[in-house]
């Protein structure tokens, strides 16, 4: 008895969605360019908002920011909600096994007393800046244009709560009653070094600009207070044996960096739009980035004393570095 087997191929009518395919063709396209291409509903609306009437529900006039294509605000990381779950859990992963490793070893008592102490003042009232923080994304996801920018700014959203969530577990570990916590939020309430950040923080709230908010929060006022927090904070602390907050914090750590490349990416392409864009944001950039590193200047006095002004000067060197690799525009255009 013979066998034989034979295969055929069946060649796709479509390789792709049609409209991915109206846009990079009739190709095989990446998970990312599905979920996100062309995603934005922009018509057949059945009513504007009853809080806005003179816009429509998706409206690009929410914004001062003209763009021809909002699809050009891509993300550099092609986060979709696989992609975005798949990485996010790893570096859960990874935090939760330093917290269990820290309270296993009992780590923390090799930390100075005063710095535990200082640790409890700057790092556990953060939960609230992240909260803040997730509001402005929540701003950009539900009043954004397009589903490049809007699907980001929510992943982001959850990123800061996620966030605020580690810290809380941190306070945890310091004081397993949570009357740390209790502290840390009056003290983000009371304490006069705080107010200045919460105050800037909170009047981002109110801007009715949505790209000036994201510009204010993942630009300016993320550059000051984690810049401070995360880099210079985290260094003083190895004077004072604090290896294992530097653990605890590696979530944050490695966050910042790819949140940074997302931002970037979204700056730098609606900058080089047009000059009237450039000149919009290098504006927005310039006020937000003087105000968030005034309001960190306290902050920065009350956990390094002496050598806070060179850490405030490093932090406000690194936005101005920061503004001019994006093409934004160092000052004011005479």
């Amino acid at each position: 008895m013979k066998l034989d087997i034979h295969t055929s191929s069946i060649e796709p009518r479509r390789q792709t969605y049609a409209h991915v395919a109206r846009r990079l063709g009739d190709r095989p396209a990446s998970r990312y360019d599905e979920a996100v291409l062309d995603v934005q509903a922009t018509a057949n609306f059945h009513y504007r908002p009853l809080w806005q009437p003179d816009r429509e529900i998706y409206d690009v006039r929410r914004t001062a920011v003209v763009l021809e294509d909002w699809y050009v605000l891509r993300d550099p990381r092609q986060l979709y909600y696989g992609t975005y779950n798949l990485s996010r859990a790893a570096m859960d992963q990874g935090t939760e096994r330093a917290l269990a490793f820290i309270e296993q070893r009992g780590l923390l008592a090799a930390v100075a007393p005063s710095w535990l102490a200082s640790v409890a003042s700057y790092l556990l009232p953060l939960r609230h800046y992240e909260w803040g923080a997730n509001m402005n994304a929540m701003t950009v996801a539900d009043y954004g244009y397009g589903t490049a920018i809007t699907s980001a700014a929510a992943f982001s959203a959850i990123d800061r709560l996620g966030m605020a969530q580690t810290l809380g577990k941190i306070g945890l570990l310091l004081d397993p009653t949570g009357d740390v916590l209790d502290r840390a939020k009056a003290s983000w309430l009371e304490a006069p070094f705080w107010q200045p950040i919460r105050h800037a923080l909170e009047d981002t709230f109110v801007l009715e600009d949505w790209f000036e908010a994201f510009v204010a929060q993942n630009v300016a006022l993320d550059g000051a207070v984690h810049g401070l927090v995360y880099r210079a904070f985290d260094r003083a602390g190895m004077d004072h044996g604090a290896a294992a907050i530097s653990m605890a914090t590696g979530f944050m750590t490695e966050w910042m960096p790819d949140h940074a490349r997302w931002v970037d990416a979204v700056v730098e392409k609606a900058a080089a739009a047009s000059p009237e864009n450039r000149a919009l944001l290098s504006g927005w950039a310039r006020k937000w980035s003087a105000r968030a590193v005034e309001a960190a200047r306290p902050l920065a006095e009350r956990v390094l004393g002496g050598d806070a002004a060179a850490a405030v000067d490093r932090v406000a060197a690194e936005a101005a570095d920061r503004a001019e690799r994006l093409g934004l525009e160092r000052e004011a255009a005479r």
